[in-house]
Order: C-alpha cells, then sequence, then structure tokens
C-alpha cells in the first residue's frame, strides 16, 4: 500500500465514527435535480460512501472508488444501513481504468490529496468517464482555505481556482464554475468557514 494511501487508510480506520459524516455534500445536495433514477454515476475518491450513498438513495446505479480499505468498509456498512445498493470499489485512483466504462455522472467531491501531476490524469479521466451528454459535477477547496485552515491540503498547488477549472474542463459545456466562501459542517474533519471553488459541466454529444 502506497504511503498516502495508508494514511488516509488509517485515518479512516481510527475511529467508528465518520470522518466527514454520513449526509451529502452541501453543494452536491443542490444539484439533486440531476439526478434521475435509473442514472449510472461514478463517485470519485468516494472515501466512506457519504455523497454515494446519497446518489444511490435518489436511485442511481453507483460506482463508488475509493483507494483506502477502510474507507470502502465504512461506505458498505453505510450502504446497508440505509438500504441501497452500491458498487464499492477499493482501488488507486490512479490506476483507474477510466476507458472501461461511460456514466451519466461523474461525481468528484474534495479528493485534493493530489498534486498538480496526479490531479491532470484524475480530470482527464472524469472527463473521458462521462458520456456525452452526461454531467461532471466537482467541489473542491481554493486557494484562501489556506487562511481559513477548516480543512483541505496545507499545499497551495493542491488546491483550486476558476481559472485551473476553465481550462481543464474547457472541452466541455461549463454550466456552474463559481468561487465562494462557506461554512460548512460535514463531520468533525469538515467544520467552519470554507473558501470552495465548484464547478457543473457537461460533455457535448
Amino acid at each position: 500500500m502506497k504511503p498516502s494511501i495508508a494514511h488516509w487508510n488509517e485515518r479512516f480506520s481510527e475511529t467508528d465514527d465518520y470522518l466527514f459524516g454520513k449526509a451529502p455534500n452541501a453543494f452536491l445536495e443542490r444539484q439533486k435535480g440531476r439526478f434521475k433514477p435509473g442514472m449510472t454515476v461514478l463517485a470519485v475518491s468516494d472515501g466512506e460512501g457519504r455523497n454515494g450513498v446519497w446518489m444511490a438513495e435518489q436511485g442511481c446505479e453507483v460506482w463508488s472508488v475509493d483507494a483506502a480499505p477502510a474507507a470502502s468498509e465504512k461506505a458498505r456498512k453505510l450502504a446497508a444501513e440505509r438500504g441501497v445498493n452500491m458498487h464499492v470499489i477499493t482501488q488507486d485512483i490512479m490506476e483507474f481504468d477510466w476507458s472501461a466504462r461511460q456514466y451519466d455522472a461523474v461525481v468528484g467531491i474534495f479528493f485534493q490529496f493530489a498534486n498538480p501531476k496526479m490531479r491532470n490524469v484524475i480530470f482527464a479521466g472524469m472527463r473521458e468517464a462521462t458520456k456525452p451528454g452526461g454531467v461532471l459535477i466537482l467541489e473542491g477547496y481554493g486557494l484562501k482555505q489556506l487562511e481559513f485552515k477548516t480543512g483541505g491540503p496545507s499545499d497551495p498547488d493542491n488546491l483550486y481556482t476558476v481559472p485551473m477549472l476553465r481550462e481543464a474542463f474547457g472541452s466541455m459545456q461549463i454550466e456552474l464554475i463559481e468561487e465562494y466562501d462557506a461554512a460548512i459542517n460535514e463531520g468533525p474533519r469538515h467544520q467552519g468557514m470554507s473558501a470552495l471553488v465548484d464547478l457543473v459541466a457537461t460533455r457535448t454529444a
């Protein structure tokens, strides 16, 4: 197991509590109208499954991917607790086969362990895995998060900016892109005022 994955696995396994809560991310929940029963969804670095499970509750068929076995175990437990089925895959996202399937929606929420080189690979994969006509939804911390210190990475290279996302997803139809500050309450690890950057883009047919 890579040291970075072992680090996250240890964090997820150190408590039975859910580090980022069991409720979905607030931005993702605001996109509820985009999710229809029967849609296929890829949840990238889905951690303990809070977002994947919520999308499964909307009637979607969800593939929840995370590298940490302890996170996958919690995701399965949460899905069972909520009475939904979800494909839980334990795999290093850098080794994920993005070309194996295309999805109606590809979702990535706060996966900011990735340095710029890794992030370029993941972003390219997310674009590839989105069906023509499908939607890509992304949220991460912006540079101002270094001032708030309420979660996220300490390395500015791992944070998002609007120009960066415009460049990365410029081949898609950008429906929403914004940078703002908001208080979040997502488990013990995501608390307080935060600098957020949101993106919704569709892949043109």
